[in-house]
């Protein structure tokens, strides 16, 4: 059974961590993610659930450390700067394998910025942004739709490798109106033998992250390498005419749509394909460099200052690489696109 609804993008990870079984949330309000936080704090009461308003983001990230850890699903959302402060937990929570999920409404930085959309915290999600070795799963959606499925499968992919998955999404898609289906699926209900559940009757169980003999925290981080590399075969990617197109476009959430309409604009002149990483971590390397290896030239489109073409750049290899970015909030529209690319390819001689 499902529901067809006009909502937000942020109204729509509300309801699918509701649909996804979240039992635990705690954050604290930033714009542009306050009706989600809003929204959540409605609906958890409604199904007798538990929400907090933590007097910080700091508080917010600890406290879903604890939920976490007695085998609840646990999740928080801020906008960058809150999710810098979340760091530090970000890295216990990997370090002691407890799976949550952070939802990020990217705004203008670095600083405090401004509240208009941004792509500016790929780095930190899919590089890093606390201490230590570890990675989380990166999932970037690109319509209200794709906010609650990606959302419902957050906290599935979470459980399944015990392990923090990052919804990353910029303040354009946190605020637009779409029609949304409320789908009614299936729960899968991983196995919490690890979970701190009161040990009457059994031994007792330890989650750390702490290891101070000699080599046993390298042997705890190359447990955590093993898992991360069977964490890699979660890629997801989008392609749109890319096998017959003469030059591709790469670009994620609300970049992505404008990278589209600038294609459809560009038909006439030159057949563009357009590519869509849906996991920014981990990133689809190899189906991308297949995809481009034959190509004149890749385009990639992105609210920062190449951070997204980085990893393209990794990945493709013999083919010219040209980046375009808005920076501090500035948004792009298809025309400006098409012009970059037609000067480009002028001045290349394509």
């Amino acid at each position: 059974m499902s529901k067809k609804v006009l909502i937000t993008g942020n109204e729509a990870v509300v309801e699918a961590a509701i649909a996804g079984g979240c039992s635990f949330y705690a954050g604290y309000p930033i714009t542009p993610q306050n009706e989600l936080i809003r929204q959540m704090a409605k609906r958890m009461r409604e199904e007798k659930r538990v929400f907090i308003q933590a007097e910080s983001e700091l508080a917010a990230i600890n406290m879903v450390f604890g939920a976490a850890a007695t085998g609840m699903r646990a999740m928080t959302t801020s906008s960058s700067p809150g999710i810098s402060l979340m760091q530090e937990g970000i890295s216990y929570l990997c370090g002691c394998q407890l799976p949550a999920v952070i939802v990020n409404v990217m705004r203008g930085g670095p600083g405090l910025g401004n509240i208009a959309p941004s792509q500016a915290d790929y780095f930190q999600a899919t590089k890093g942004g606390g201490h230590g070795d570890y990675n989380l799963i990166v999932l970037a959606p690109a319509s209200c739709q794709e906010a609650f499925d990606l959302t419902f499968l957050a906290f599935d992919l979470a459980d399944k490798y015990r392990n923090p998955v990052m919804i990353l999404m910029d303040a354009f898609l946190g605020q637009m109106a779409e029609a949304v289906e409320i789908k009614k699926r299936k729960i899968k209900n991983y196995k919490k033998d690890w979970a701190l559940t009161g040990a009457k009757g059994r031994p007792s169980r330890i989650i750390r992250s702490l290891f101070l003999k000699e080599g046993v925290l390298e042997r705890h981080n190359l447990e955590l390498q093993k898992k991360y590399k069977k964490m890699r075969k979660e890629v997801r990617f989008e392609s749109i005419n890319c096998k017959d197109a003469e030059i591709l476009f790469v670009a994620y959430g609300i970049s992505f749509r404008i990278a589209k309409e600038a294609a459809f604009l560009l038909k006439k002149d030159i057949k563009a394909g357009v590519f869509r990483p849906i996991t920014l971590w981990p990133f689809p390397y190899k189906e991308l460099e297949e995809l481009t290896s034959d190509k004149k030239a890749v385009f990639v489109f992105e609210l920062a200052y190449e951070q997204l073409a980085e990893d393209v750049k990794l990945a493709v290899r013999n083919t010219p690489v040209y980046t375009y970015g808005r920076l501090g909030g500035g948004v792009f529209d298809e025309e400006e696109l098409v012009n970059f690319v037609r000067k480009k390819l002028n001045e290349v001689k394509v």
